[in-house]
């Protein structure tokens, strides 16, 4: 099952409205900005770092180079993180650099409009990271968590570039 995404690609636009990949994470629908995404593939088995955080799965080689597989699942909480049919790695362009996240489920391409997308929830800082929340996107009955993949992958915890690079 692999898909390349460029196909659905149009002129970029602003952070508010745009195309956003949508992906499931448990329960909740996600959706990120689909010029960040590169292809979408099936889930297979990474090879193991060594002493990596639990929310890094490993690295896979595709086409000659090596991705870092983080587990969105793992890295934001989800109770529970099952690997089926289903699993898919959208493989994303970050900053120059190719990075791959595992999600439950890939849904569609959905378009958003300036209405359609409200702001992050202020929620205490203590209790809730929402600094790679963008917003809160609706479409008909569905709600989508907008992620800033980009800042979060390129965050000083994920540890996957380097200082110069993420800042």
């Amino acid at each position: 099952m692999q898909s390349n995404v460029p196909a659905l690609r149009k002129e970029s636009r602003a952070v508010a409205t745009g195309e956003y990949l949508t992906f499931k994470l448990g329960d909740e629908e996600y959706g990120m900005d689909i010029l960040k995404v590169q292809e979408i593939r099936s889930y297979e088995q990474p090879t193991r770092i060594a002493n990596a955080p639990d929310f890094i799965k490993g690295v896979v080689n595709l086409r000659g180079v090596i991705v870092p597989i983080v587990d969105l699942r793992i890295k934001l909480r989800c109770p529970t993180a099952e690997y089926n049919s289903f699993t898919v790695v959208i493989v994303l362009n970050v900053r120059n650099r190719v990075v791959g996240a595992v999600v439950d489920s890939v849904s569609d391409v959905l378009e958003l409009s300036k209405d359609a997308v409200r702001p992050a929830p202020e929620l205490n800082a203590g209790s809730v990271d929402t600094r790679f929340i963008t917003g809160i996107g609706t479409i008909n009955d569905r709600m989508l968590i907008l992620m800033d993949i980009e800042g979060l992958m390129s965050s000083a915890e994920m540890g996957l570039m380097d200082a110069a690079v993420a800042a």
